[in-house]
């Protein structure tokens, strides 16, 4: 065993020192974010004080896990072109959550006194069942998230570093575990900005060596040109265009309405920092996306033959002589590992905040010390690490299945109630509870039907739950309150 353990530090030793580099630098934003944070505004979103830049790599970076680098870059190998749709889905939907959305959330969760998304939408429609049942699926939807990103990280260090894909699991639990729970908010997006940079650069070194190796930019004309893979480059050939639709659709939707990247907007300084923020996730998401979608038509060239799990593409590439020097492979996998960390961090901390903010604190109806709600949501931290961890030794699905089905979870139950309560003065309690059960039951429900191959479960789901939200905000009284009429009456917001 001992043999064993340093002959792998012998033979990865870059990979190792560069872990070790990027652990310590983890550990020093943790005690720093620990100093820094002293009421629950700080742990959970850093005190509403954060600038643009950080913000906006925050944001780009909370989104682009191993699920990106690992399972978006190798997705084209099977759905060939169509899967190119992800990028301009990717930039759109994005700009918009950052024009439509992120000005009165940010504004109004302040004035509201809201910290997390539930409790947003309990004080919008001033109804504590509509918290409860937008905390539940905060839980449920974040574990099929986690288990996605754990799947990631976990597939490339067993691919490169020969790591045992249980030893995996437990290395990255106790890592992000660890400084998630003493750091907070604060540690995560120092952390994130940290990540962000190292991600753009990976990107465009992947794409760099993936591209050479398979013979230039020139060679997706010899895979078009093949009988074998033709097919790759008709809009059907790989999979039914409806399916990439709803996938792609599913897996972007999010950015206007998942709780662990709309947590940023609630950090914003000012209006000075959001358009900054705008500008610079923006560009990230470009350049990035636009290098790695196409990656998995390129590797075609590279491994003709034919891989049946695309998630293990990238992890086989980053092996591949030629394409990487043992170096560049070696940050390269420290990038990965960096996209895991800084999509689970948040995940968590989302998670740990609901549990213990919008379902426990309110069950009990008793009011709780700063100190004492900071102590539960750290072990609520621990916990559901762990939960997913265990989760992901046998997960139930794909990297990119896993990852849309929670977008489309979050995009059918949370759009009517964020978009709608942020720019629509009818709804209440009813008509939230009415669109989550419609968009559940339709998500859970439209693949047993014969023409669910035709479309994508989210696209009825959300367009049923919208309508459900509409007719019963019309059909029952508007939820009174003269805070929220002061701001639906703010000209600047609107």
């Amino acid at each position: 065993m001992i043999d064993a353990i340093l002959t792998n530090l012998r033979t990865h030793w870059q990979v190792h020192v560069l872990l070790l580099v990027y652990t310590v630098v983890l550990s020093v934003h943790a005690w720093q974010a620990n100093r820094q944070t002293r009421t629950v505004s700080d742990f959970y979103v850093g005190g509403r004080t954060m600038g643009g830049v950080a913000i906006g790599l925050s944001f780009y970076a909370t989104y682009s896990s191993t699920n990106s680098f690992v399972g978006f870059a190798g997705q084209a190998y099977t759905w060939g072109i169509a899967w190119l749709l992800l990028i301009p889905f990717i930039v759109g939907l994005s700009l918009f959550a950052w024009v439509a959305v992120a000005p009165r959330l940010r504004r109004w969760t302040e004035s509201l006194d809201s910290l997390t998304i539930p409790d947003f939408i309990g004080f919008r429609y001033a109804s504590t069942p509509a918290r409860l049942a937008a905390a539940v699926l905060v839980l449920f939807a974040s574990l099929f998230y986690m288990t996605a990103v754990f799947k990631g990280i976990g597939n490339l260090l067993e691919v490169f570093l020969d790591i045992p894909y249980r030893t995996a699991i437990f290395v990255v639990f106790f890592i992000v575990m660890a400084y998630t729970a003493v750091g907070g908010f604060i540690s995560v997006v120092k952390t994130d900005m940290v990540q962000g940079v190292i991600m753009i650069l990976a990107a465009v070194l992947l794409a760099w060596g993936t591209i050479d190796a398979a013979g230039g930019i020139g060679a997706l004309s010899a895979v078009q040109a093949d009988p074998a893979t033709r097919h790759l480059f008709d809009w059907n050939g790989g999979v039914a265009f409806a399916v990439v639709l709803g996938v792609v659709f599913s897996g972007t939707v999010k950015f206007a309405v998942e709780p662990r990247q709309l947590s940023r907007f609630y950090a914003l300084e000012d209006d000075r920092a959001m358009r900054t923020g705008a500008w610079v996730s923006t560009l990230s998401f470009a350049l990035s996306y636009t290098l790695l979608v196409p990656l998995g038509l390129y590797a075609r060239r590279i491994f003709p033959d034919g891989i049946t799990d695309t998630d293990a593409i990238v992890p086989q590439l980053l092996t591949t002589s030629g394409a990487f020097t043992s170096g560049e492979g070696a940050f390269l996998l420290v990038a990965m590992v960096a996209a895991a960390m800084s999509s689970l961090d948040s995940v968590l901390l989302v998670t740990a905040a609901t549990a213990d903010r919008d379902i426990v604190r309110v069950l009990r109806r008793r009011p709780a010390s700063e100190a004492s709600v900071m102590r539960a949501t750290r072990v609520y931290v621990v916990l559901f690490s762990a939960i997913t961890a265990f989760v992901a030794l046998d997960p139930p699905g794909g990297i990119v299945a896993l990852t849309s089905f929670s977008g489309a979870l979050y995009g059918a139950c949370f759009a009517p109630a964020i978009l709608f309560g942020l720019w629509w003065r009818r709804g209440n309690g009813a008509a939230v509870l009415t669109s989550f059960a419609v968009g559940i039951f339709v998500l859970l429900g439209w693949r047993r039907l014969p023409w669910s191959e035709v479309l994508h479960e989210v696209f009825p789901a959300l367009a049923l739950s919208i309508t459900a939200f509409v007719v019963i905000a019309l059909l029952t009284p508007v939820t009174r309150s003269d805070a929220l009429d002061a701001l639906f009456a703010r000209p600047q917001e609107g």
